[in-house]
């Protein structure tokens, strides 16, 4: 018999029984669009102005060229950490790199 799918708040859905993967990637993608909260970046745009490749700024920042590519089409937002090493490097604030938009939803 399956477990009873019971949760009182968001939380309980990675506590509980329902939880799996495609659950948790539906409610990731709800809660970062609500209100239609962007962050765009213009990391592409920098690479390429100094001759970069993703490979060769993955490995200065020590992370995968798949977290460069992601970060560039805007499927992942950075860690602090990360947004920090990436102004450091260019020599840019981080809101040179990264741009914070709000709006309403569609």
């Amino acid at each position: 018999m399956p477990a009873k799918c019971f949760m009182e708040s968001v939380l309980d859905i990675f506590r509980g029984p329902c939880y799996d993967d495609n659950v948790k990637q539906a409610l990731h993608f709800k809660i970062h669009m609500k209100g239609c909260e962007r962050l765009k970046n213009r990391l592409e745009e920098l690479r390429k102005e100094r001759g970069l490749r993703q490979e060769e700024l993955a490995a200065a920042l020590e992370v995968t060229r798949q977290t460069i590519g992601s970060l560039e089409n805007g499927r992942y937002n950075p860690s602090i950490l990360l947004a920090f090493k990436l102004s450091r490097y260019f020599g840019l604030p981080i809101e040179e790199i990264f741009i914070y938009e709000e709006g309403e939803a569609t």
